[in-house]
């Protein structure tokens, strides 16, 4: 069995974000924030395979806000997770959360890299 995430992303978000900074500034925005959110992601994933679960928490931390800001919700919530999961120390649920961060985090990025060639 291969769990599979769809992704949900806030295209009224994305909107807003466009008309509040324009179309090429709203792009070097989300473009930015794809690439860190794509470090961070990568960065995650290390750090549990590491245990380093206080510098976890903290990038978990920093994703939902970059999430929030290009209209991620999934990721922004399942991000919001972890970070609930490690300060109850509960080691199962971390790694079923930090499993489901990655593949949310990787649909999430495909649909805006998708949406790039659609004007929003």
């Amino acid at each position: 069995m291969k769990p599979k995430e769809v992704a949900n992303v806030d295209y009224d978000r994305l909107n807003e974000l466009y008309t509040q900074l324009g179309q090429s500034n709203a792009e070097d925005i989300v473009c930015r924030a794809m690439e860190e959110l794509a470090l961070r992601l990568t960065h995650c994933d290390k750090l549990y395979r590491d245990k380093a679960l206080g510098d976890l928490h903290k990038s978990a931390k920093s994703l939902v806000a970059i999430a929030d800001q290009i209209g991620m919700p999934a990721v922004s919530s399942v991000a919001g997770h972890v970070t609930i999961c490690i300060d109850c120390e509960n080691t199962i649920a971390l790694a079923a959360r930090v499993a489901r961060l990655l593949r949310i985090g990787e649909e999430s990025l495909a649909v805006i890299w998708d949406l790039q060639d659609i004007t929003i």
